[in-house]
């Protein structure tokens, strides 16, 4: 994970592009929308994810609502499923999966898109955690239940 100043952005060679978010509860629309210019600067996205339990909190959907995008929020038990680049151990303690903002964005893209990878890896940004995916090619395969 990496902070502001990281120099990690999206390259503009990139396609289509979804938005995974990880925050704390009660997070502000103002941080939410930072964070993603921070990493997006003004390249059109598709829509905010995240888990379901933020996909209804007052600063996703006001960011979502100024980014211009839908917030698709996925179960905690689906994004555990989800194979990412930067799992956590303190976010699997805390709300039952490894991985928030990557595995949403992955989730996201993979609905929208047919298929996704992560174009940008989970991010620290004024607060939030952001991470970028790409229609395309999964870059991880989801987990084998076998």
């Amino acid at each position: 994970m990496t902070t502001i100043g990281s120099g990690r952005s999206v390259s503009s060679a990139i396609g289509e592009l979804v938005v995974g978010v990880g925050c704390r509860p009660g997070v502000a629309a103002a941080l939410i929308v930072g964070g993603v210019r921070e990493i997006v600067g003004e390249k059109e996205i598709r829509c905010l994810a995240t888990i379901d339990r933020r996909a209804g909190e007052d600063g996703m959907v006001a960011a979502a609502r100024e980014l211009g995008v839908p917030v698709l929020g996925f179960a905690a038990a689906e994004l555990a499923e989800v194979e990412v680049p930067s799992p956590g151990e303190r976010v699997r303690a805390a709300v039952g999966t490894a991985s928030v903002a990557e595995a949403a964005a992955i989730s996201a893209a993979v609905r929208i898109f047919g298929a996704g990878r992560i174009v940008v890896p989970k991010t620290t940004v004024a607060g939030t955690t952001i991470a970028v995916a790409a229609g395309g090619q999964t870059q991880v395969p989801p987990r084998s239940t076998a």
